[in-house]
């Protein structure tokens, strides 16, 4: 809900205008990608920081 919030778009009416169960896959699979983006930023920054600091 709060992605659709973020993205400005209606993900309940793509899933009802959806053509097939296909679509409706991309879509859900599509809106959890900024999530998993951002997670990854974060794991990154995070090991960067962790190996920075035990090399000291």
């Amino acid at each position: 809900m709060f992605l659709a919030l973020i993205q400005q778009t209606d993900i309940q009416k793509k899933m009802e205008e959806a053509p097939d169960s296909a679509y409706e896959i991309g879509v859900v699979i599509g809106s959890y990608i900024p999530f998993v983006v951002l997670a990854g930023i974060a794991y990154a920054i995070y090991y960067y920081n962790k190996k920075k600091r035990g090399s000291e």
